[in-house]
């Protein structure tokens, strides 16, 4: 599967930015796919994904701030941000994997997708 991300850029803190990652058109749609991220210095994490009911699934620290949405006619993975903090500041990749399970355990953890998009740097000051 491949992926390209799109849209990061620099924000004042409290701002927002859309993200987004363009999937293959053929790319099956029971493939898992999820937002990670990496701020220099520190491991991947994951940011958000959803699950194979269409649920959203987040990093508890991000709740309430991003929101992840797939849309299979335009093949794109998006994630909206919004109140951002330097924190958050991160090169953010998109990921798929043919499946993960248990996905509620296991979607985190960044050894399980096959395919990574090759990133875009979000900066917040």
């Amino acid at each position: 599967v491949q992926l390209v991300e799109s849209g990061g850029g620099s924000v004042q803190a409290g701002g927002s930015l859309r993200l987004s990652c363009a999937f293959d058109a053929y790319t099956p749609a029971n493939v898992r796919m999820a937002w990670f991220r990496q701020a220099p210095g520190k491991e991947r994490e994951g940011v958000a994904s959803l699950a194979s009911d269409g649920s959203s699934i987040y990093a508890n620290s991000l709740k309430g701030r991003f929101s992840i949405s797939k849309d299979n006619a335009r093949n794109w993975l998006d994630l909206q941000m919004n109140n951002l903090r330097p924190e958050d500041t991160a090169t953010y990749y998109c990921a798929s994997s043919p499946a993960i399970s248990p996905f509620h355990i296991a979607w985190t953890d960044s050894r399980r997708y096959t395919s990574w998009g090759q990133g875009t740097q979000v900066t917040v000051s």
